[in-house]
C-alpha cells in the first residue's frame, strides 16, 4: 500500500482552476451572524443511516470559519470582505482534476470536513462551488453488529467486474458497502448487456482462482465481506437450462460440509448470508473461470466451505508460512496477526484445540466465544500448510462486530488491534465463570513483595486465561505527594509495555525566502528551529543564514498560487505541517520621511473565457508576491509601477513605442464593470461586510543591506498602455469584493488582496514562465543531514521507568492532605510475563500536530536482559529472544504495515508483507520502521506468580 502523497501543488504545477467561474450562489447571503448560528446548529446533526453528507476541503472551510467568526479564538476578521471564502472549492481533494477521484488517505478533519445535506445546500446557495467540480456526497452506512456504529462512507468500494464467458475483460465499478448483491448483479447485466429474462448467478473470487456464490441477493456488499479490488463474475443461464460450468459438476462428491460461521449462534445474524453460498476452487487450467471437480459439492450445487479456503487440498508451503490478503487498508490487521501467528504458545494452544474446553460463552465482557473460534479457525488455516496465502475476510467481519473501529476499510493502527484481540480472547477464555467482588487495599507500608503477592492474587481470581498465563506481567506504581510525602504503592497488571521514545528537541524546516530585491531570485533554505518554537524563531534561524533581519519577514504558507495563511510572529510552529509550502517574503519599508506603509498580497490571474458562454473568468497562477507601498500614494499608477519593478526578473517588456494606446477615460477603469481592451470581466461581486480590519501589526523599516526601495522611479505614462489591470479580491483570489478607481487614494487594509489581471496573449508574450518559477538552493539545503541519533531499547525502558511530575491538568488526590496535589510518579517492573510484548510509543497527537518519531530504536535479537529493571529481589533471571516485529511504514494516519517473524518448526526469520512472505536475516529486522516487539523468555519457567514474601526492594526509593 502506497503511503499518502504529497497533497500540495508545488512551483510550475497545474495551474489552480478555482478562481471566478462558479455554480450557484446566486441567493440572499445572510450576515455572519446567521450563517455561523445556522451552520453550527446543522454540523451537530447525528449520522442516520441511508442519509447523504457531503465533503468540503477544509481549506475552503477554514476560511469560511474566518470569515464568520465561527470559533471564538477567532472572531477577530468577522466580516472582512477580504476573507471571503468564495466559491466552494474541493480542488485540494481531487488526485486528478479531470475525473475527480479522491486522493487516497484523506482524513476528517485535516483534509475535509463532513456535513449534512442541509447544511450542504446553504453553502451552495451562499456561495456557489467552482463551475465544473461535482459535489461530493457520501451515504451514511451503519457497522456492527451489537454495537451500532454509523459513519459516512468517504471511500467507496472498488469491485472488478466481469462476465464468465469473457473474464479477461474486467469493468471496474465503485459501489456503496450499503449496496445490496441485487445492485450488483443489476449494474453487471446492464454493463454485459444481459436481458432481463436471463437467469444469472453471482460469484466473487476470493482467493487464487477460487470462486464462492453470493446467492443471497439481498444481503449487502459490507455482509457479503467483499473486499477492495476483489472480482466479481456473473454467469449467465445456457439455453439448454444447464450453467457454464455445469459440465465440471461431479454428480457426486465425499467432501465434508463446512459451515461460513464460527459458531451456531451467529448463524442467525445478519452475516449468516455467506453460509448458504457455494465455492468453486481452481484447480482446472482447462475450464473457462477456475472450476474444480475434486471440490464440488453433492448434488451439483456447490458444498459450504469456510472462509478462507477448502480444507482437503494437499500441503502446499511450510506451516505458518501463509500470507493474508490485503482487504482493503487492512495490512495493520495482517501484520498484528502474523506476529501473533508466531508467537509458539499462544499458537500451540489452539492448534492443539485446548481453547474448546475454555470458551466463556456468559462472559457479559467477552463476545460469547465467537472472537476466539474466529481466531482459532484462522491460525489453523494459517498453519494448515494448504496455502500460500489467504483472505481473512471472516475473521475481520467478526473482529468489526464486536469492534466497529475496526469495520471499515480505513487505515488502523496494529497495537491497537492487538490490544482489543488481546484483551477479547482473554475474556472469551476466561475460567474465571463469575467474578468475585474484591476490595482493595492499600499498602499502608507493608513490604512490597506481600502486597505485590496479594495484587496479583486477586488479579487472578477475576482473570484467568491463556492469555494471562502467557502475556501478563505487574507493574509498581509510587505517588509521592510533595506537601505531606505521602507515599503510595500499588501493583497493577499489565499485558504489554508501551515506552516512550526519547523526543527531538528541534526540527528541521524547509522555507523559501522572497528577497525585497526583485533582481534576486527566491533562495530555499534548510533551518534548525525549537521543536515547540514560534514564528520568531523561524525568523531568526533564517536571519542568521541570510542577513535578512528577522524583524523584515513575513512567514507564509502558499498553496495553489494564493496565501492560505499569514502567521503571526508569536504563532507557534505546530501550526505548520511538516509538507506544507512556507515562504518567507522580505518586506522593506523605507522611513526617510516618516510615511506609513501598507504590506498588500498580490496574486496573479489570467482571463479565460468560459466554455459555457462568451463572458470571462480567471485562472489563478504563478507566485504571489507581498509589497509595502506608503499610504499617501496608493494609487492605480503607483501600484502598477511597484508590481512591474517586483516582477521585472521575469516580465520583459518591449523597448519600442508600439504598445503605446491614447489614454483610458478616467473613472473605473479596473474590475469587473470595465471593458479592457475587448473583455468583459464578469466576476462574482460580493455585498456587504464591514470594512477589512489589519491582520498584522506593522514592522520596522527595512535595515537589511541592499534592500531596494519598492517605490520605483519607473513610474507608468498615463498615455502607455497597462499590460494589466488590477482587481481588489478576496483572500483567496477567487471572488472580486470592489472595483478599483483610477486616480484616488485607495483605501486599503494590511494584507489586503490585490489580483493582477492579465490577457491570455499578453502573459504568453511577456511573461517567463521558467525564470518565474526558478530560485536557487542555499548551501544549507545541499549539506548531508544529520544521521539520527540511534537509540538503545534500555534507554526507552529506563525513561519508562524514570521518576516524573504529574502535570496540573493531571493531579494524585492526597488521601491525607485531603485535596489534588502535583505528585511524583514513578513506575517500575515487578514481574515480567513469559511473552512480552513492547509498543514503542511513535506517535504523538495535539490539536495541530500529527507526528510520527521515526527514530532508530536498536532493540536485541537475542539476549534482552530485563533482570535489571525487575524490581521484586526474588525475581529469577528474566532473558528474552526476540520473534517477532510488526513495522509501520509512512505517516501518521497512513502508510503501510508489515511484520517480521520467526518461524517455530525451523526457527528461520521471515517477512510478511500482506499476501507475500518471503525469507529474511536478522541484519535486516532493526530498522526504524519497528513498532511492535514480541520477546519470548528463555527458559520453560513462566514467573507468572510474584515470589513469597523476603524482602523490601531497596532499589526502588523515588528520593
Amino acid at each position: 500500500m502506497r503511503t499518502r502523497a504529497d497533497i500540495r501543488p508545488r512551483r510550475g504545477s497545474r495551474t489552480d482552476m478555482a478562481a471566478a467561474e462558479s455554480c450557484g450562489g446566486d441567493g440572499a447571503r445572510p450576515d455572519t451572524t446567521v450563517q455561523r448560528a445556522e451552520l453550527r446548529l446543522l454540523l451537530d446533526t447525528a449520522l442516520r443511516p441511508g442519509e447523504s453528507w457531503y465533503l468540503v476541503g477544509i481549506r475552503w472551510f477554514r476560511q469560511w470559519k474566518k470569515y464568520v467568526g465561527f470559533d471564538s479564538w477567532d472572531v477577530i476578521g468577522e466580516g472582512d470582505r477580504c476573507l471571503l471564502p468564495g466559491p466552494i472549492d474541493n480542488s485540494g481533494l481531487f488526485s486528478d482534476l479531470e475525473t475527480q477521484s479522491l486522493k487516497e488517505h484523506l482524513i476528517d478533519e485535516l483534509d475535509y470536513v463532513l456535513v449534512p445535506t442541509e447544511a450542504w445546500n446553504k453553502l451552495v446557495a451562499w456561495y456557489g462551488y467552482i463551475d465544473g467540480q461535482q459535489p461530493i456526497e457520501r451515504k451514511v452506512v451503519e457497522y456492527g453488529l451489537f454495537v451500532k456504529y454509523y459513519k459516512v462512507e468517504v471511500y467507496l468500494l472498488e469491485l472488478k467486474l466481469c462476465e464468465s464467458s469473457d473474464p479477461d475483460r474486467v469493468i471496474s465499478c465503485h459501489f456503496s458497502r450499503a449496496d445490496t448483491v441485487a445492485t450488483i448483479e443489476k449494474e453487471m447485466r446492464k454493463l454485459f448487456n444481459i436481458p432481463a429474462e436471463k437467469e444469472t448467478r453471482v460469484w466473487n473470487r476470493y482467493m487464487g482462482n477460487a470462486y464462492e456464490q453470493l446467492s443471497k441477493l439481498d444481503s449487502t456488499v459490507q455482509d457479503a465481506g467483499l473486499y477492495q479490488g476483489q472480482v466479481v463474475l456473473i454467469e449467465v443461464k445456457n439455453e439448454d437450462g444447464t450453467w457454464p460450468g455445469q459440465h465440471f459438476l461431479p454428480k457426486s462428491s465425499t467432501a465434508t460440509s463446512r459451515n461460513f460461521t464460527t459458531s451456531s449462534k451467529s448463524s442467525a445474524s445478519s452475516y449468516s448470508s455467506v453460509s448458504a453460498t457455494s465455492v468453486i476452487t481452481n484447480g482446472d487450467s482447462s475450464n473457462s473461470y477456475g472450476l474444480n471437480s475434486s471440490h464440488l459439492g453433492r448434488g451439483g450445487s456447490g458444498f459450504v466451505c469456510n472462509s478462507y479456503s477448502c480444507r482437503d487440498s494437499a500441503p502446499l508451503s511450510q506451516p505458518g508460512l501463509c500470507g493474508l490478503s490485503n482487504l482493503g487498508n487492512t495490512c495493520f490487521m495482517n501484520s498484528a496477526l502474523q506476529c501473533l501467528s508466531n508467537t509458539p504458545p499462544l499458537t500451540d494452544y489452539f492448534l492443539e484445540d485446548k481453547y474448546e474446553a475454555e470458551i466463556n460463552q456468559s462472559n457479559p465482557l467477552g463476545m460469547r466465544g465467537e472472537i476466539a473460534e474466529a481466531y482459532a479457525d484462522l491460525i489453523k488455516q494459517i498453519w494448515s500448510g494448504r496455502q500460500s496465502y489467504m483472505a481473512p475476510r471472516m475473521f475481520k467481519t467478526q473482529v468489526g462486530r464486536f469492534a466497529p473501529q475496526f469495520s471499515g476499510y480505513q487505515q488502523q493502527d496494529s497495537q491497537e488491534l492487538l490490544a482489543f484481540l488481546l484483551d477479547g480472547l482473554h475474556e472469551d477464555l476466561n475460567r474465571v465463570k463469575k467474578k468475585p467482588y474484591l476490595e482493595l487495599k492499600d499498602a499502608n507500608g507493608r513490604p512490597d513483595s506481600e502486597v505485590a503477592k496479594e495484587a496479583w492474587e486477586n488479579h487472578r481470581l477475576r482473570n484467568d486465561s491463556i492469555i494471562v498465563d502467557i502475556f501478563h506481567g505487574l507493574f509498581k506504581s509510587t505517588l509521592v505527594c510533595p506537601k505531606c510525602s505521602k507515599v503510595s504503592v500499588t501493583f497493577d497488571p499489565f499485558c504489554y509495555l508501551t515506552l516512550p521514545l526519547p523526543l527531538r528537541r528541534d526540527r528541521l524546516m524547509e522555507v523559501t525566502l522572497v528577497y525585497a530585491d526583485p533582481r534576486r531570485r527566491p533562495v530555499q533554505y534548510r533551518v534548525v528551529v525549537p521543536m515547540m518554537g514560534a514564528i520568531s524563531d523561524l525568523c531568526e534561524s533564517l536571519s542568521k543564514l541570510s542577513g535578512v533581519p528577522a524583524e523584515n519577514m513575513v512567514v507564509t504558507e502558499v498553496y495553489n498560487h494564493r496565501f492560505h495563511k499569514i502567521f503571526q510572529m508569536d504563532e507557534g510552529l505546530n501550526h505548520i505541517m511538516p509538507k506544507d509550502d512556507i515562504f518567507v517574503y522580505e518586506v522593506c519599508k523605507p522611513s526617510e520621511d516618516g510615511s506609513e506603509y501598507v504590506t498588500l498580497s498580490v496574486y496573479f490571474r489570467e482571463k479565460t473565457m468560459r466554455q459555457s458562454s462568451s463572458t470571462s473568468g480567471t485562472v489563478l497562477f504563478g507566485q504571489p508576491l507581498l509589497i509595502s507601498v506608503p499610504k499617501h500614494k496608493l494609487t492605480v499608477d503607483h501600484l502598477y509601477s511597484v508590481v512591474l519593478e517586483q516582477i521585472s526578473r521575469y516580465v520583459k517588456l518591449p523597448l519600442a513605442e508600439e504598445y503605446s494606446t491614447p489614454c483610458p477615460d478616467k473613472g473605473t477603469c479596473n474590475g469587473s464593470n470595465t471593458a479592457v481592451e475587448g473583455d468583459i470581466e464578469e466576476m462574482e461581486h460580493q455585498d456587504g461586510g464591514q470594512e477589512g480590519k489589519e491582520k498584522l501589526t506593522e514592522v520596522d523599516p527595512c535595515h537589511s543591506e541592499g534592500c531596494m526601495q519598492i517605490e520605483s522611479a519607473r513610474d507608468l505614462q498615463p498615455c502607455k498602455k497597462q499590460h494589466f489591470t488590477f482587481s481588489l479580491v478576496n483572500a483567496s483570489g477567487t471572488s472580486e469584493i470592489n472595483s478599483i478607481v483610477e486616480g484616488k487614494i485607495l483605501k486599503l487594509n494590511a494584507f489586503s488582496a490585490l489580483a493582477v489581471d492579465w490577457d491570455f496573449d499578453t502573459r504568453r508574450l511577456l511573461f517567463d514562465e521558467q525564470e518565474a518559477q526558478a530560485f536557487e538552493k542555499h548551501g544549507s539545503m545541499l549539506q548531508p543531514q544529520k544521521k539520527k541519533a540511534v537509540v538503545a531499547l534500555r534507554d526507552c525502558i529506563e525513561l519508562f521507568t524514570t521518576m516524573e511530575t504529574l502535570g496540573e491538568h493531571d493531579p494524585w488526590y492526597c488521601p491525607n492532605c485531603k485535596k489534588h496535589q502535583q505528585a511524583t510518579k514513578k513506575f517500575d517492573l515487578w514481574s515480567l510475563p513469559r511473552i512480552l510484548v513492547v509498543h514503542l510509543k511513535r506517535f504523538s497527537y495535539s490539536r495541530y500536530w500529527r507526528d510520527k518519531l521515526d527514530t532508530v530504536v536498536e532493540f536485541p535479537i537475542r539476549g534482552l536482559n530485563m533482570s535489571e529493571f525487575v524490581c521484586d529481589p526474588r525475581a529469577g533471571s528474566y532473558v528474552y529472544d526476540l520473534i517477532a516485529v510488526s513495522n509501520h511504514y509512512g505517516a501518521m494516519g497512513v502508510g503501510h504495515y508489515t511484520a517480521y517473524a520467526k518461524n517455530k518448526v525451523n526457527d528461520k526469520w521471515y517477512y510478511f508483507d500482506d499476501s507475500s512472505v518471503s525469507v529474511a536475516s536478522e541484519d535486516q529486522i532493526v530498522t526504524k520502521a519497528a513498532y511492535v516487539l514480541f520477546y519470548q523468555r528463555r527458559n520453560s519457567e513462566e514467573h507468572t506468580v510474584p515470589s513469597p514474601p523476603q524482602e523490601e526492594c531497596d532499589g526502588m526509593e523515588t528520593n
